[in-house]
């Protein structure tokens, strides 16, 4: 991608000398594609010299101890089709896209996403300024590295772990260098936790500046026909992502030289490209740099030189296009007139906006994309988000999801009570939120897919930090919306203490009036059987808890929501997680369109109270889902008394449907047990296992959890020490 209004010609990459970390990724070396990285320890294609690159800023987290046979699973990277000349880094390997089949990749069971892309509704927004139906949001997001991504989490708590889904229509999954390789596919937890929430997550077709290591010829083998007129890339590409599940391609062409019948040729790949993945739901959005003269000249607008790859005289080409940061007030108003014209939405628009070096300090002309006082111009782009992450010196999970939460809330941290604004236009004061939470059962413990620890029902199973997005829970998307007549008491995602996974709610402060936290916006059919249950813990008090159920949506934007309050009980300061439920039979027949929670402290003074979870379901709960079958080591090394192992295992039946995710725990000589990851696949990489005292053989269970975290009998599998 192109530097944005610093004097740069549009059709002139940046000077490739000295170059910052912003601009080697802004013009278009690819978020994470930076060099030296760690990756894997196989062996590597033999291949030649890669451009330059700068030190990563900030450093890789560390990497986890060596995996003496390289068993571990990254997410997958290609060249289309040649490989550069020479050798690849350390831990890089070089692979043709070409070449890939689904049944010779090593890693398709570690990097294929279950969970199917849920449907969404829009509730009334919680302001008066987000819309919907109008702008919408994209995403670009570099989580890893592109070379040694982890395929499923890593032992560190310190990550990107993305919850404000419920403004993001389209996640990119950024990455790709001219020394790693330029077709980047995302990996499995990524796509389930945008899957869960409604969200589609684009793999990334990179092709960088020639000033960064780019080549024609990858254009060119990128677009190649074969004898009988086909597009043999395209065709792999829906390969890959049908293989993988996710829902679409983000292709970016920012190497010079072309000409027009190379531009022609493009187009007409990515009309092959969408014709081939439109039966299956994918989706392209092409990012404006290369032109219809062939040559790079990002040109900050849909305009007449880069319209055919959008849409062309035969129709849709591309589904969305992200337009560089280039644009003006002008550009944009000219963009979306023309998409006007085109019979497109101009919301299929995304106009760049550039996060990655000032977050929420950056300097955005808003009113040139999303105006107060008139509609939408057209959507927007995030680049690089994860500065949220990024430009932290405490980069706790605590400390990152307070900064998170200011990005797309606002100042306020209320989404219902905004700020007044400054520079800053936060998401959640221009987009309409959306929700996937529409049937029974639902359950929430408030998960957000990384932790310090890994909590079951109030206890450590594990004392290991940990991240894996797909066990990540559907949060509130509003967060956090509160009412009370008295001072404002903090709420927050905490991670001292959990009821399940990694995390919990926690409110804390001295309220003097009663406290309402709204939690999920639901489309939810209430029967005669049906309950709702909380599980809570009170550290200072008393307290007492009402859950607040919503038979109908607020009368308007911003207006309150009208809560029908259900007793949960009232419990006194002291350790220990107590369940409450309510019946929800008076409703029957009705939709619960929100739920929420109110808390008083009937004494005054301090209150600290923690959500661990919270459930709606019918019937009285506590059927076990079926167990998966046939857990198996399918391949390992020992060495200095620890095991690096692959574990499958063959998918829960029975008549509950799909789990929710599967969990892997270690059985101890002593009986105890000890969690090691969970996965929503059937495939599962066990880093550095330590061998406890002189056992002969380590044993591992394999459960199966449903929605409301209930878990099934274990599939056991062993690994034998050896002498």
């Amino acid at each position: 991608m192109s530097e944005t209004d610093r004097g740069v010609h549009p059709r002139t990459p940046p000077v490739p000398l000295r170059p910052s970390r912003r601009r080697v990724l802004a013009a278009g070396a690819g978020a994470a594609a930076l060099l030296g990285v760690a990756g894997r320890a196989r062996a590597a294609t033999p291949a030649g010299p890669t451009a330059a690159a700068p030190t990563p800023d900030p450093a890789p987290d560390p990497a986890p101890e060596a995996d003496p046979a390289g068993l571990a699973p990254y997410a997958s990277y290609w060249f289309p089709d040649s490989l550069p000349a020479g050798a690849p880094g350390p831990g890089i390997v070089w692979r043709s896209l070409s070449r890939w089949t689904p049944e010779d990749d090593p890693d398709l069971a570690h990097n294929t996403a279950t969970v199917p892309l849920a449907e969404r509704f829009t509730p009334v927004p919680a302001n008066r300024t987000a819309r919907a139906g109008q702008a919408r949001i994209s995403s670009l997001v570099s989580f890893a590295p592109t070379a040694g991504n982890p395929s499923q989490g890593s032992p560190t708590a310190d990550y990107y772990a993305l919850t404000h889904w419920a403004y993001i229509d389209e996640l990119v999954f950024w990455g790709g260098s001219a020394g790693e390789g330029t077709v980047l596919a995302p990996n499995a937890p990524v796509v389930d936790a945008a899957h869960r929430n409604g969200v589609r997550v684009l793999g990334n077709v990179f092709l960088p500046p020639v000033a960064y290591g780019g080549d024609l010829r990858w254009t060119r083998d990128l677009v190649q026909r074969d004898p009988s007129g086909r597009f043999p890339i395209a065709e792999q590409l829906v390969r890959v992502a049908r293989a993988y599940g996710f829902d679409g391609w983000f292709v970016n062409a920012e190497t010079d030289g072309g000409d027009s019948a190379l531009a022609t040729r493009m187009r007409e790949f990515l009309r092959a490209l969408r014709a081939a993945g439109a039966p299956h739901g994918l989706r392209i959005t092409w990012y404006d740099a290369m032109n219809s003269t062939g040559r790079v000249g990002w040109q900050g607008a849909l305009n007449g030189l880069n319209q055919e790859f959008y849409e062309d005289r035969a129709g849709k080409v591309a589904d969305t296009m992200f337009v560089d940061f280039r644009w003006t007030p002008q550009t944009l108003a000219a963009s979306g007139a023309l998409a006007d014209r085109l019979g497109r939405s101009r919301y299929e628009l995304w106009a760049a906006v550039d996060t990655e070096s000032r977050g929420w300090d950056s300097a955005v002309r808003w009113d040139a994309i999303v105006p107060r006082t008139r509609e939408h111009v057209v959507g927007y782009g995030f680049y690089r988000p994860e500065w949220t992450r990024n430009h932290l010196t405490d980069r706790s999970p605590g400390a990152f999801h307070h900064a998170d939460d200011r990005f797309w809330t606002g100042e306020s941290l209320d989404p219902a009570r905004p700020a007044p604004e400054r520079s800053w236009r936060a998401p959640a004061t221009v987009v309409a939120d959306r929700s996937t939470v529409t049937g029974l059962p639902f359950a929430c413990s408030f998960n957000t897919g990384h932790g310090l620890r890994w909590y079951e029902e109030g206890e450590v199973v594990s004392d290991t930090p940990w991240n894996h997005l797909g066990l990540q829970d559907r949060l509130p998307g509003r967060r956090w919306a509160v009412e009370t007549a008295g001072p404002r008491p903090s709420v927050t995602l905490d991670f001292a203490d959990a009821w399940r996974g990694g995390s919990s709610l926690l409110v804390s402060g001295a309220p003097t009036a009663p406290v309402t936290v709204g939690l999920h916006s639901t489309r939810l059919p209430l029967t005669r059987g049906s309950v709702v249950e909380v599980v809570h813990a009170t550290g200072a008090g008393p307290v007492t808890v009402e859950v607040g159920v919503a038979t109908r949506e607020a009368s308007g934007p911003g207006r309150p929501v009208p809560y029908v309050w259900l007793r949960a009980g009232s419990t006194g300061a002291g350790p220990g997680w107590r369940t409450a439920r309510a019946a929800l039979a008076p409703l029957a027949g009705r939709t619960a369109y929100a739920l929420a929670v109110r808390i008083a402290s009937p004494g005054g003074g301090p209150l600290v109270w923690r959500l661990g979870a919270l459930s709606v379901h019918d019937g009285p709960g506590g059927r076990r889902p079926a167990p998966p079958t046939g857990a198996a080591v399918d391949a390992a090394a020992r060495q200095d008394g620890r095991a690096w192992l692959r574990m499958s295992w063959r998918a829960a039946g029975g008549t509950g449907g799909r789990p929710r995710h599967y969990e892997v725990h270690r059985v101890l000589p002593d009986g105890g047990r000890r969690f090691l990851g969970g996965t929503c696949g059937t495939a599962l990489y066990l880093p550095g296992v330590p061998r406890a005292g002189r056992e002969r053989a380590a044993v591992f269970e394999v459960r199966a959890v449903d929605e409301l975290y209930s878990v099934s009998a274990p599939a056991r599998t062993t690994l034998s020490w050896g002498p």
